[in-house]
């Protein structure tokens, strides 16, 4: 098996992408404060086709060199919005007839293998600050929380990963019509 070249993986240009149709799916970061994490994040939504990125209260925008790092140029690739708090950025989301799902670990939460993505909705998914999760205000006015299962000595992932495995979970969904 022979590695592709990128030239083989024949990428859209940002303009290209930037004009494709997207995946009725937004990321919502609830003050998360690493740089590297908000670059990740970015990254994987350029991957997974996101229509956009809501970056709230202490969640750090583009342009900066330490999102760069990690973003390899999808920050320009995705739209993303500042809001000075998240629940500002889930009252548009929802006006805008998206369902909020928190990714947290909660009583009553949806393991994420359990979750269905319902045909014509647009979802929101909520990730938050690195030690303190999503707000616990954010948390009860989302319209589900969701829970990846662990089976681990810690308690959480990065928020960069979680972001990325619920991502694809909602991408492989849309994509397969299931």
């Amino acid at each position: 098996m022979k590695k592709k070249t990128i030239w083989d993986l024949n990428r859209d240009t940002v303009e290209q992408y930037k004009a494709k149709r997207k995946n009725p799916l937004a990321v919502v970061l609830d003050n998360v404060r690493s740089l590297n994490n908000i670059g990740s994040i970015f990254r994987t939504s350029d991957a997974f086709g996101v229509v956009k990125i809501c970056l709230c209260g202490i969640t750090a925008t583009p342009p900066s060199p330490e999102i760069h790092k990690t973003a390899l140029g999808a920050e320009d690739s995705v739209e993303w919005e500042y809001f000075d708090s998240t629940d500002k950025a889930l009252a548009a989301l929802r006006a805008e007839g998206y369902i909020i799902c928190a990714l947290e670990q909660a009583v009553d939460s949806v393991a994420l293998q359990d979750f269905k993505v319902e045909a014509g909705s647009k979802y929101a998914i909520v990730a938050g600050h690195e030690v303190n999760g999503v707000d616990q205000a954010i948390v009860d006015s989302s319209d589900f929380c969701i829970e990846i299962p662990q089976v681990g000595t810690k308690h959480s992932l990065n928020v960069s990963v979680s972001t990325g495995v619920a991502l694809w979970h909602f991408f492989e969904q849309m994509i397969n019509g299931k």
